[in-house]
């Protein structure tokens, strides 16, 4: 017997918009109160990815015009949305994505030691720029600083081929215990060609990490005074970051922990706030 469902109220289309999605999209709007929330796309993601940039945006006006509200992930993004017209900003609301973050608030700080431990993580593929961060370590003594790497992706073998000869860069495989994984670093690089938002940032400063993140959407706006930002796909200014960072005193790299991790402290409760309010707002209105 199969079961009974109730008709939704509000429908949420998390998937990328593309042409091949607006009929569904078309249904879901058809049916209930349609929020698309977008953590896909954004000003990076049109510069290395889109060909026809007049197609592309007609395709995302439709997709919002569809919408009750549209949901960015960032302010940039959502700046992004606004300067080139895709959505009203009547139906645009900024919801800064979280996770669920009291185990790494709770980790104790680790007393820096050199060599300077990097971590970074996720997947292994063209958008994360793990290829920049292999060829920034290249240009650096090895004696000064190792890199633990974990992460999976149809990029593995050739990162792992960039690498070889680099006795201080170490392939950890899929990181299945986040926590316990920056438990053991230094310092957190994040070298995204393009992140709408980007959650790595944001549990290396629960963690009490110093970050080194690549300039780009949505990433700028995590970082205030707990680490650097540095061009994307630039060896050469990613490897002066990391050793400037080397060469910081043990409090500055604690003080920047310290205050990323204060930075998010409610960051969850506060994503699940502002949902709870969206939600409410579109069902009584």
């Amino acid at each position: 017997m199969m079961a009974e469902f109730k008709p939704a109220d509000i429908i949420i289309f998390h998937d990328s918009c593309s042409w091949k999605e607006l009929p569904v999209i078309l249904r879901c709007k058809c049916r209930a109160k349609l929020l698309i929330h977008d953590h896909h796309y954004g000003q990076e993601f049109e510069k290395s990815n889109v060909i026809s940039l007049p197609r592309f945006r007609l395709m995302l006006k439709l997709a919002y015009g569809m919408a009750d509200r549209v949901v960015a992930v960032s302010h940039a993004q959502a700046k992004w949305m606004t300067e080139n017209k895709l959505v009203k900003p009547a139906k645009l609301r900024v919801i800064q994505q979280s996770t669920k973050l009291e185990d790494l608030l709770a980790l104790p700080s680790k007393r820096v030691e050199m060599p300077l431990i990097l971590a970074a993580y996720g997947r292994f593929c063209q958008q994360k720029g793990f290829d920049v961060l292999i060829k920034a370590m290249r240009l650096i003594p090895q004696q000064k600083v190792r890199l633990y790497l974990g992460g999976y992706g149809p990029d593995e073998e050739a990162l792992q081929e960039l690498a070889r000869g680099q006795e201080n860069i170490k392939f950890l495989g899929t990181i299945r215990d986040v926590p316990a994984f920056l438990t053991a670093c230094d310092v957190v690089v994040i070298p995204s060609r393009r992140e709408p938002w980007g959650n790595v940032c944001l549990e290396a400063k629960a963690a009490g990490k110093p970050v080194i993140v690549s300039r780009v959407d949505g990433l700028i706006e995590q970082v205030t005074d707990c680490g650097i930002l540095v061009p994307p796909e630039d060896p050469h200014s990613l490897a002066d970051a990391i050793e400037k960072v080397c060469s910081l005193p043990e409090s500055t790299l604690q003080v920047w922990g310290q205050q990323g991790r204060e930075s998010v402290s409610q960051a969850w409760e506060n994503y699940v706030m502002k949902w709870e309010a969206l939600l409410w707002e579109m069902l009584v209105n």
